[in-house]
């Protein structure tokens, strides 16, 4: 743990770097100078980078340095010089053949694929780089790349690659450059450029020998891209159970299939599962085909059911679960009069099977509808239109992220073969999202489901609707900084009686409270984002006061706009580590005027915040839409 805690704190130390041998140089011509010129190691780059090394070793030179200076990786990060809208760097080379392909790893600590001649030279994170297997060179030619050698070059290919890979969890950022052979007009080399994150993540508790919990989650083990996840925990004084586990084992992007097999093994109080899986997303809009197959066994020891008194009750479950669908992506007739337009038609099908094994007793339509023995058969037509542009300083505190923008519309529709009887289901899905200049960026949602059973109408039915606004990012004497506005709506129609929704919890109003729970509900949130200059031993900080504001009520009983106005007003400073991959700490200070049955209006938080990820317009399973 001390290790590990020394090299989370290692990334701004740069000290002098020590000579090491230079690979060979990268350069392109004009339309790949953007990129290429931040990863060429010449004289002039290591002189700079050497002159501010010692010059930031006194306060005085470290001033002067800045005064006379351009740092070029901070200065592109910052003023999101990246986030321009640009046309594809790679389209100049369509069609040219692809002739050695170098794929050149970064060390974890020290460089950035903005400039590759940083060097990490303080020991600690020279221990970090040293301790830490890289990617091996082998799986990401077999595993991450979609071109090969003698192919000739597909510019979206190529860039969307680039995406796939910095959207795993194993590199922190990515790279490819296409350098054209001087002695041929027809052959192109291309440089693949990766960097890893540090991938074991220790977890874990100590209460006393009698109450402690050890945890390692490894990402990338050997070098292989798989995941290993361990965790153990230990109550003496638990009279139910005393030991729990929690395991994983997730193997990515199988050879050229890109298919990805998961484990899982959960052995707790609460919860047992096991289960398996293997499943192939739309990874571009040039996918073809997608699909998931997965089985488990799932356990409740002491499952909760909501009754319509609003009391709970304690009631052991357990079912087999097996799921399995497939899908097929192609171009609409439309789409061949324009090779660049990335539009896609998606038909997918899809069986799901509940078997349960232990549950309350299901007598007729009014009660334990949740728990009925069902098949579900559905089939889903979409049209996909997604593209992507790159930013920074949205989500992630400094990495390259890809913001998707397009629309997506689906139909679903199936049969739901349950023991109280079959009914139809018939839902549709609409998303849409625009990068405005100047404006922000826009993202809607709406979606509408339900069943059709005869002699009760429409049952279980659900509209929800979504609004996602951040502003472009903007620089003022602290930092950068943007502006998120989201907006949520969900409503239910003769829903069970034992189904509801809830604002409370982490992801949502804060605290959880059994008492913010109903059938439909109205949230918005509004914060800021300031993404400061300061850094705390290689974490950089954010500032984010922010704003909730609930309504939820149920449907039957009162009016949405009659129940009161719950309120929450914060201000909290999370701490990120790109370089790492564990969580972004957050420490939240949170005012809750009017929450029922809350003793402590202001509340402090500590806690960890999981990196957030974009809503893609891929097409995936047919899905009954979700009532949350």
């Amino acid at each position: 743990m001390l290790l590990y805690t020394l090299l989370a704190t290692s990334v701004l130390a740069q000290n002098k770097p020590q000579p090491k041998p230079k690979p060979k140089p990268v350069r392109a011509d004009s339309t790949s100078d953007a990129i290429a010129d931040s990863i060429l190691i010449d004289r002039d780059s290591v002189f700079y980078s050497q002159l501010k090394t010692r010059m930031h070793k006194r306060r005085l030179t470290k001033q002067l340095y800045r005064l006379l200076f351009r740092d070029v990786y901070n200065s592109r990060v910052q003023s999101g010089e990246v986030s321009e809208l640009e046309s594809n760097p790679f389209q100049k080379y369509e069609g040219k053949v692809i002739g050695d392909i170098y794929i050149r790893r970064l060390e974890v600590f020290g460089q950035s694929v903005y400039d590759t001649t940083r060097k990490a030279a303080n020991w600690v994170a020279k221990t970090g780089n040293r301790l830490h297997r890289d990617t091996r060179e082998g799986t990401i030619r077999r595993s991450f790349l979609l071109f090969e050698k003698g192919q000739r070059v597909d510019a979206n290919q190529l860039r969307d690659n680039e995406r796939l890979l910095r959207n795993t969890n194993i590199f922190h950022d990515a790279r490819i450059i296409v350098v054209p052979r001087k002695e041929s007009d027809e052959f192109v080399d291309i440089y693949v450029i990766t960097q890893d994150v540090w991938s074991l993540e220790p977890a874990g508790s100590f209460g006393g020998f009698n109450r402690f919990a050890l945890g390692m989650n490894q990402r990338n083990f050997r070098g292989f891209g798989h995941t290993l996840f361990n965790y153990v925990s230990y109550r003496r004084n638990d009279t139910i159970q005393k030991a729990a586990y929690r395991g994983r084992y997730l193997i990515p992007y199988i050879g050229k299939t890109f298919l990805t097999g998961q484990a899982d093994v959960i052995y707790e109080r609460d919860l047992r599962q096991f289960g398996a899986r293997i499943f192939r997303p739309f990874l571009t809009p040039d996918t073809r085909v997608a699909g998931s197959l997965e089985i488990s066994h799932t356990q409740l020891p002491r499952n909760r059911i909501y009754l319509p008194n609003d009391s709970i009750q304690l009631f052991p479950l357990a079912y087999n679960f097996s799921d399995m669908w497939i899908g097929y992506a192609f171009r609409p007739i439309l789409g061949f009069m324009d090779p660049e337009d990335r539009t896609r038609v998606i038909v997918a099908g899809r069986i799901t099977n509940y078997d349960f094994v232990r549950r309350p007793e299901v007598i007729n339509p009014d009660t334990n509808q949740l728990y009925q023995n069902t098949r579900t058969f559905l089939l889903s037509i979409g049209l996909s239109k997604r593209r992507y542009t790159r930013d920074v300083l949205i989500y992630g505190f400094g990495r390259t992220e890809d913001v998707p923008y397009g629309s997506q519309s689906s139909i679903v529709t199936g049969i739901d073969y349950a023991e109280l009887g079959p009914r139809m289901y018939l839902g549709i899905k609409y998303s849409k999202a625009q990068y405005i200049r100047k404006v922000g960026y826009i993202y809607g949602l709406f979606n509408l489901g339900g069943y059709v059973k005869t002699g009760r109408g429409i049952e279980q039915g659900v509209l929800t609707s979504e609004v996602n606004y951040f502003s472009p990012l903007r620089t003022g004497t602290w930092g950068n900084w943007r502006h998120f506005i989201n907006l949520q709506y969900a409503t239910g129609y003769n829903r069970f009686n034992n189904e509801f929704i809830s604002i409370s919890g982490r992801e949502r109003f804060g605290p959880n409270n059994d008492a913010l729970r109903g059938t439909r509900f109205l949230l918005g949130n509004v914060e800021t984002i300031l993404f400061s200059k300061l850094d705390i031993l290689g974490f950089r900080v954010a500032v984010i006061p922010s704003v909730n504001l609930g309504l939820i009520s149920y449907t039957d009983r009162q009016s949405l706009w009659k129940g009161p106005l719950y309120q929450s007003y914060g201000i909290g400073f999370r701490f990120r580590n790109e370089n790492l991959t564990f969580n972004s700490f957050q420490i939240r200070l949170a005012w809750y005027p009017n929450l029922p049955n809350n003793p402590q209006a202001l509340r402090f938080a500590f806690n960890g915040i999981p990196a957030l990820r974009f809503r893609d317009f891929d097409v995936a399973a047919p899905e009954i839409i979700p009532y949350r």
